[in-house]
């Protein structure tokens, strides 16, 4: 137990072990099952036939949904962090300690619990608090879940206030690593703010811009409960559908495990292409780079 050819393996056995059990093996049964008819007790191997019920009017309305999501979550989970970062990071800014605990705690919330108060606050009734706000600026009471763009505003509203402040601390821990020795170096060559911030602050923290960017697109495209909480599986017009709901309403709710199998290995290769070609414009595969 004490043999120093061992002890590696030792060490690394129960992430082998759950990567076997919990990733491997399911996805190697999600990709039998997607040729398969699966039935109360009975498979059967039908082809490609779940393939090519795919690609319908309503996988492309989940996936334009869930595209539309991604983009704006992408957008506002990468920059709008990056600038309060760099504000909360200022040497003039005070309770800062106060600040960064305070923008984490929404992380800690259940989706469920805060997707219910954002329901109350966007409620259709003329009582709900979003509708009060538009009505003291002489405005319309909007029915907020049941037009495409204002569903598309709660789902993106809710995810980005979970998750802004987890963004922000992702931040200001690669800001902690910037000398401030470069930024006097910056004032004594006459730099103004964003050629410091361009030259100096962003290619320290650009490693962090390409991990969120990433994880952002991928947890975007992996997306469920922000819908579910919304309009738990059905929607007017499919606004609030996504892909992954999309698999849970045909895999779980009509009991067609095999295409729901399929939409999933579907959206597997979406992300991986969408994954490979955003590391590549960012320049994560190049060599040598910092």
């Amino acid at each position: 137990m004490y043999s120093k050819k061992l002890a590696p393996y030792v060490f690394v056995s129960p992430f082998i072990l759950s990567f076997l059990v919990l990733t491997l093996y399911p996805f190697i049964s999600a990709i039998n099952m997607s040729f398969q008819r699966v039935l109360p007790g009975q498979t059967e191997y039908i082809g490609l036939a779940n393939y090519d019920r795919v690609f319908n009017p309503v996988f492309f309305t989940a996936l334009q949904n869930t595209t539309v999501y991604v983009i704006w979550t992408v957008v506002i989970l990468t920059l709008v962090p990056m600038v309060f970062a760099v504000f909360l990071n200022h040497r003039l800014i005070r309770f800062t300690n106060f600040f960064r605990a305070s923008i984490f705690i929404p992380a800690l919330t259940s989706v469920i619990v805060a997707g219910t108060i954002f329901r109350m606050i966007f409620g259709e009734s003329d009582a709900a608090f979003a509708n009060q706000v538009l009505q003291v600026f002489g405005m319309e009471p909007i029915e907020w879940r049941y037009s495409a763009g204002t569903a598309m505003f709660l789902m993106v509203a809710l995810a980005c206030w979970r998750w802004m402040g987890v963004n922000v601390l992702y931040y200001l821990a690669a800001l902690q690593n910037v000398s401030h020795d470069l930024y006097e170096a910056a004032d004594i060559d006459g730099a103004n703010a964003w050629q410091k911030f361009r030259h100096v602050t962003f290619p320290a923290i650009k490693p962090i811009f390409i991990f969120l960017s990433t994880i952002t697109t991928i947890n975007g495209f992996r997306m469920f409960e922000e819908s579910f909480v919304f309009f738990e599986t059905t929607s007017p017009g499919n606004i609030g559908l996504t892909i992954v709901g999309y698999i849970y309403t045909e895999g779980i709710q009509r009991n067609d495990m095999g295409f729901g199998a399929a939409i999933g290995i579907v959206l597997l290769l979406i992300i991986l292409v969408v994954s490979v070609i955003q590391l590549y414009l960012t320049g994560a595969f190049k060599k040598g780079e910092e």
